[in-house]
């Protein structure tokens, strides 16, 4: 139980002293300090890169090359990316020599720079926690070190903001954009252009990082609303307009060139994942990041925002503008389609924000608490976090132990090892059809075809209309692809274990033992122009598969060779 301490309401109602050099200091100091232990936590992940991101790594790859928006040389223009941003950082990156090149400090390009990037971004939400801090208490550095510590500790913050996708980005772009609006409602320049423009460009970044972040183009309207005044109708109007303008040139101008590049207004992974019209009862989905933070550290946290709200503190308004970006991120995360990877990938931006909001107001309550509450306040604290804390600890050591499929598991079992299937049955040019694209579009020498149709549109629309019998009928009717892997939940969801098709046009290089449409590796009877071919195929494919396979999570933060390029075959890099 928490008891509220006694306050001393005098020592709050004005704005903290601005500081000069020292403060400087300190806040380097801090922002270095939190950015140093989330970095400490980030280590014990190694050079794991999930394999969706690497997806993202073959866009970003073509597009530096001039080849346009193409997962591999040669194949159709789809969105299979959800992320235009963090692709044209990548991009970027690639262009200058940075990502995708090489080695540096004998760390693969592949992994140090969008871990770098991501280690960036982590310095900047830090840098907006010491902005929103400054404003409110008298040592923003408390604030600032505090907050790096919380996010430090969650292990769901840390996986996703290095693993390669946008995670980082987005947090960065929702947090800046909250404390815009914090700084602007405490300083009297909430209803100004500069502010108002602002806001939304900074939603925009959000959108087109993920696709949930048009979210945030609401953030500056709400505010503006919570303060609307008959006095000041007009100007808050023309305000948020200006903001919703500020969102909707550069958001609209991507959505514009999307449909005439792809003719489509949503990417195409959100065809292909079925994204659809949120339902009221997909709200309740926030409680299982209750459940993961810990009821407890919830309530505590619940508590402090309480009393500070409760006060008479100079800037409860900015306290309040600051749960506007919170509840918006929380609607977010609930109204997506659930996502199979661990560790709540979606909630990056909600962790971020609350690591913010319970910092000042765990400052606030403490700094106007007189000593006997401030001992209560700190044993409250003590008992209630720590089982969060062990409980988060246990959610860390799971993840090392089985790391949400790794990129270079996939650049083995399905880029190398299907390149060596296709040279031992001299197979020059041809496809293979499977569902994990990351690893393999950056390391296979054969067209890919997605089963899970996140880069190929017309798959998309199947499982967008669930129509399987004509998803099977594209892929044994028309795209007829050289080889085919599936497994688990893709034989039996798609139909394709099943479909008879497969047994008269394919054999098998290598079936998985559990059940017949439990899945494995087939080559198309035509391209098998030699049995002794086959069979040498199906010795290596028995002598590597099930090895490769058993070291998913004995493997899984490991280096996979300096370069991922197509046509590799060497298996097992460290």
């Amino acid at each position: 139980m928490v008891i509220a301490p006694a306050m001393s309401p005098a020592r709050a109602t004005e704005p903290p002293p601005v500081r000069g050099g020292s403060g400087r200091w300190q806040a380097a100091v801090a922002v270095a300090g939190g950015t140093a232990l989330i970095a400490v936590q980030a280590a014990r992940y190694g050079n794991w890169i999930v394999d969706d991101a690497a997806i993202t790594f073959a866009y970003a790859r073509n597009l530096s090359d001039g080849l346009g928006p193409v997962v591999q040389p040669g194949a159709d223009p789809v969105e299979g990316y959800s992320n235009p941003t963090w692709t044209a950082l990548l991009a970027l990156g690639r262009l200058v020599g940075l990502f995708d090149r090489g080695t540096f400090f004998g760390i693969p390009d592949y992994v140090l720079f969008p871990k770098a990037l991501g280690l960036l971004c982590c310095a900047g939400i830090l840098v907006a926690f010491h902005a929103a801090a400054a404003m409110v208490v008298r040592r923003p550095w408390v604030v600032t070190l505090a907050g790096g510590a919380v996010l430090a500790a969650i292990p769901s913050f840390v996986i996703w903001a290095f693993s390669g996708l946008e995670n980082p980005l987005y947090a960065l772009a929702v947090v800046t954009l909250a404390v815009v609006t914090f700084r602007a409602v405490l300083s009297g320049r909430l209803r100004t252009s500069r502010v108002a423009a602002a806001t939304g460009v900074l939603a925009a970044v959000a959108a087109l990082t993920r696709p949930e972040g048009a979210i945030y183009a609401g953030v500056y309207p709400v505010v503006v609303l919570i303060h609307l005044r008959r006095a000041n109708l007009k100007p808050s109007l023309g305000h948020a307009l200006v903001s919703v303008a500020a969102f909707a040139v550069p958001f609209g101008s991507y959505v514009l060139w999307r449909y005439l590049e792809f003719g489509r207004l949503v990417a195409n992974t959100a065809v292909a994942k079925r994204q659809g019209l949120p339902e009221i009862g997909q709200l309740t989905r926030a409680g299982d990041l209750v459940q993961y933070a810990g009821a407890l550290a919830v309530l505590v946290l619940v508590v402090l925002v309480g009393l500070t709200l409760a006060r008479s503190s100079w800037w409860r308004d900015g306290l309040i503008t600051l749960l506007v970006p919170l509840g918006l991120a929380l609607a977010a995360y609930a109204v997506l389609e659930p996502d199979w990877m661990a560790q709540f990938r979606f909630a990056t931006p909600v962790w971020a924000l609350s690591a913010l909001i319970g910092a000042l107001a765990a400052t606030e309550v403490f700094r106007n608490t007189r000593a006997r509450g401030r001992v209560l306040l700190c044993g409250a604290l003590v008992v209630t976090l720590v089982p969060s804390v062990a409980s988060l600890e246990r959610a860390n050591e799971k993840f090392q132990s089985q790391p949400t499929l790794p990129m270079c598991f996939v650049a083995d079992r399905f880029g190398r090892m299907f390149n060596q299937y296709a040279d031992i049955l001299g197979v020059r040019e041809g496809s293979v059809l499977e569902p994990d694209l990351g690893g393999t579009s950056l390391t296979s020498r054969l067209h890919v075809v997605d089963l899970a149709g996140l880069v190929d549109d017309e798959i998309a629309d199947h499982y967008h209309d669930q129509d399987m019998a004509a998803l099977r009928e594209h892929v044994f009717e028309e795209v007829k692809p050289t080889f085919i892997h599936f497994r688990m939940y893709w034989g039996p969801v798609t139909g394709v274990g099943s479909d008879p098709r497969l047994a008269r046009d394919y054999v098998p290089i290598y079936t998985y033992p559990d059940a017949a449409d439990y899945g494995g590796d087939f080559v198309r009877r035509d391209a098998v122009t030699d049995p002794g071919l086959l069979a040498a195929a199906q010795d290596y494919a028995n002598e590597n598969v099930a090895a490769t396979e058993s070291k998913i999570n004995a493997w899984g933060l490991r280096r996979c060779g300096d370069t991922l390029t197509p046509g590799q075959t060497a298996l097992g890099v460290h």
